[in-house]
């Protein structure tokens, strides 16, 4: 892969970390302590919560724990990105990593300067757990790569990538 790539992930993280993090500073600014925003009267607001566990509330009070998994999930990405071929074919999955990091990063920044994060999105029609931008990045990316893996890439596709061909080419030698 060539320096550009890595270069255009990089920017494309820290793109996505100062989105996440501007929205965060500016619910604090404007929603902490207040009433909740109607957007959309029954089913979108603008509410402030401090999450001081994972997705849905999950693991709370858990920092230590969930800085470390941050960081595993981020070694993890660090390693995958750097397998996939740099071809047109698989930048939807180089956009899918770059997201999931950029909201990995974003949450963790949240949770090493507050002790938590800073939620403030919410479908109130559906009663949806109140969430944050970076939330969105690994939704998105999620999304992403059940379209690609279930719907556009093929079996050849997935031998191109070595994390997933190199036994397979170990058998048949």
């Amino acid at each position: 892969m060539t320096r550009k790539y890595y270069l255009l992930g990089l920017l494309g993280i820290i793109a996505g970390i100062l989105i996440d993090q501007g929205t965060k500073m500016l619910a604090v600014a404007h929603l902490k302590g207040q009433e909740a925003i109607l957007i959309i009267p029954n089913v979108f607001q603008l509410q402030y919560l401090e999450n001081h566990g994972a997705a849905f509330g999950i693991l709370q009070n858990k920092r230590g724990f969930l800085l470390v998994i941050t960081i595993c999930i981020l070694a993890a990405i660090i390693f995958f990105y750097r397998k996939i071929p740099a071809q047109k074919r698989f930048l939807p999955l180089h956009i899918a990593m770059i997201l999931v990091a950029a909201g990995a990063l974003g949450n963790m920044i949240d949770r090493m300067v507050h002790g938590y994060v800073v939620d403030f999105l919410y479908f109130s029609c559906i009663r949806f757990p109140i969430f944050n931008i970076a939330d969105c990045y690994v939704v998105i990316a999620a999304v992403i790569a059940v379209i690609l893996i279930g719907f556009y890439y093929k079996e050849e596709d997935f031998e191109q990538l070595s994390f997933f061909s190199s036994s397979k080419k170990e058998e048949t030698k």
